[in-house]
C-alpha cells in the first residue's frame, strides 16, 4: 500500500467543503490501506503519491513535488473556484492541469469546462454523505434552509429576498458564518426587515444537518460550486433542493432535475417556493428526482470511484 500526502488549502478545523473533503479522502484511502498525511502544502516530506485539492492554490505544490519526484504520480481535485474562475485566468492553474497524472471533478457537468486532452485524464467522484439524522420538518410552519458560509460566490441572500414576494407564513433558516465584510450586518438588516428570516451564524457540521433535515426545502444559490457537499447531504437526507441554474448545481442535481431558477433571480425562486408550498405533487417530483439519484452519493460509490482511480495511478 502507499504512502499518500493530501494536501488542501484549508487549514485544519476550517468548515468548508476542502476540508471536509480532505478528511473524508483520507478516511476512505486508510480503510483501503494506504498511509495518509494531510496538510496545507507538501514541504518535502517522503510519500508515493501527490493528492492535492485546487490547482491554483496548491500549485506551488504540485510543481515541487514533481521536480523532485518526476517518476512519481499526482492526482489533483478541482474545486469549483479552479473551474469557474481561475483556469481562464491562472497560469498556475493551467499548468497544474498538465502536470497532474489524473484529474478528479466533482460532478459530471464539469467535464465539460475542461479541453479534450485534459478531459482524457479527468474521473468524475462524487462527494458522499451518510448523515445519521432521522428528524422531520416542523408540521406547522413551512421551513426553507440555506447552508453554507456568507460569500459573494454563495449569493446568500437570494432566499432572504426572495420573501418580499412571497405572502404565505414561512420561514427562512440560514446557517454559516460570515466571512466576507459587511455581510454579517446585511444578514442583520435582513432579520430587521422581515422577521421571517433567521441567520443562526456558524454551526458545527451535526447540526447544519439537522437544520436540512428539518427543512421542508433546502436553496442553493450559489454562483459558482465545484460540487456542493450540502447538496449530497440534501440527497441522502432526502430533502428537495431549489437550486440556481449553474454548471455546478447541474452536474449534481442533472440537467433535467425540475427545480432550478435563473441565477440571481429572487422572483423566479420566490415562484418556486410558492409552487412547493402550493402543490404537494411539485414537491414529490423533486424527491423522485433526488432519489433516482441518489446512489451516486453513498460513501460506498466514493470509496469505490477514489479506489478505482488510485489503481490507475499504481502508486
Amino acid at each position: 500500500m502507499a504512502r499518500i500526502a493530501l494536501v488542501t488549502p484549508a487549514r485544519p478545523g476550517a468548515r468548508n467543503g476542502n476540508r471536509h473533503t480532505a478528511r473524508r479522502w483520507a478516511g476512505f484511502l486508510r480503510e483501503l490501506g494506504h498511509r495518509v498525511s494531510i496538510a496545507t502544502g507538501w514541504n518535502g516530506q517522503r510519500c508515493d503519491l501527490l493528492i492535492a485539492l485546487h490547482a491554483r492554490r496548491s500549485h506551488a505544490s504540485i510543481a515541487a513535488f514533481r521536480a523532485a519526484h518526476p517518476d512519481k504520480p499526482v492526482l489533483l481535485a478541482l474545486t469549483g473556484t479552479d473551474l469557474y474562475r481561475d483556469l481562464p485566468q491562472s497560469r498556475e492553474a493551467r499548468q497544474s492541469l498538465r502536470i497532474a497524472d489524473r484529474i478528479v471533478v466533482l460532478q459530471d457537468d464539469a467535464l465539460r469546462r475542461l479541453a479534450p486532452a485534459i478531459r482524457k485524464k479527468a474521473r468524475v467522484v462524487f462527494q458522499s454523505a451518510d448523515p445519521p439524522v432521522r428528524h422531520a420538518p416542523p408540521a406547522g410552519r413551512f421551513r426553507v434552509a440555506v447552508i453554507g458560509h456568507l460569500r459573494a460566490v454563495k449569493d446568500p441572500f437570494r432566499a432572504a429576498r426572495a420573501l418580499s414576494h412571497l405572502d404565505q407564513d414561512l420561514e427562512v433558516v440560514q446557517v454559516g458564518e460570515a466571512l466576507e465584510p459587511g455581510y454579517a450586518g446585511k444578514a442583520r438588516a435582513h432579520m430587521r426587515r422581515d422577521a421571517r428570516y433567521r441567520w443562526l451564524g456558524g454551526r458545527t457540521h451535526p447540526q447544519t444537518l439537522g437544520w436540512i433535515a428539518r427543512s421542508h426545502l433546502l436553496v442553493v444559490s450559489s454562483v459558482m460550486e465545484g460540487g456542493a457537499n450540502v447538496i449530497s447531504e440534501a440527497m441522502r437526507i432526502g430533502t428537495p433542493v431549489l437550486g440556481s441554474r449553474m454548471s455546478g448545481n447541474l452536474g449534481m442535481l442533472g440537467r433535467a432535475y425540475p427545480g432550478y431558477f435563473p441565477l440571481y433571480d429572487e422572483r423566479a425562486l420566490a415562484r418556486l417556493i410558492e409552487k412547493c408550498m402550493g402543490e404537494k405533487g411539485f414537491q414529490t417530483r423533486l424527491k423522485r428526482a433526488m432519489a433516482a439519484r441518489r446512489a451516486r452519493f453513498s460513501p460506498a460509490a466514493e470509496r469505490k470511484a477514489l479506489r478505482r482511480v488510485i489503481e490507475e495511478l499504481r502508486p
